[in-house]
């Protein structure tokens, strides 16, 4: 890797795929509740994830890509939006 160049995660490499990866995020937030934490809390630590893995995220299926592109784009209030949103999701 060039030296100055950001090395990137690969969030899916770690998951498996998109619905892994959902049900990872089921667990963490099931695991925050048993601990006491809101889901106020864990949407606002969601959207903090959110911030750094755009940064750090490589891009490497469909779904990263187009929520890479999203959160990029989205104001902070947006980001909030779509980080309560990915909780609805696997909150189902």
């Amino acid at each position: 890797m060039e030296k100055g160049k950001m090395e990137c995660i690969m969030a899916m490499d770690y998951a498996q795929g998109w619905d892994e990866w959902k049900t990872k995020f089921k667990d963490a937030v099931k695991i925050g509740r048993k601990f006491g934490l809101s889901d106020e809390t864990i949407k606002e630590m969601s959207t903090k994830i959110g911030d750094y893995l755009a940064t750090k995220l490589c891009a490497k299926t469909k779904e990263e890509e187009l929520m890479k592109d999203m959160w990029s784009v989205a104001t902070p209030d947006e980001r909030k939006t779509l980080a309560s949103v990915v909780f609805k999701i696997i909150d189902k």
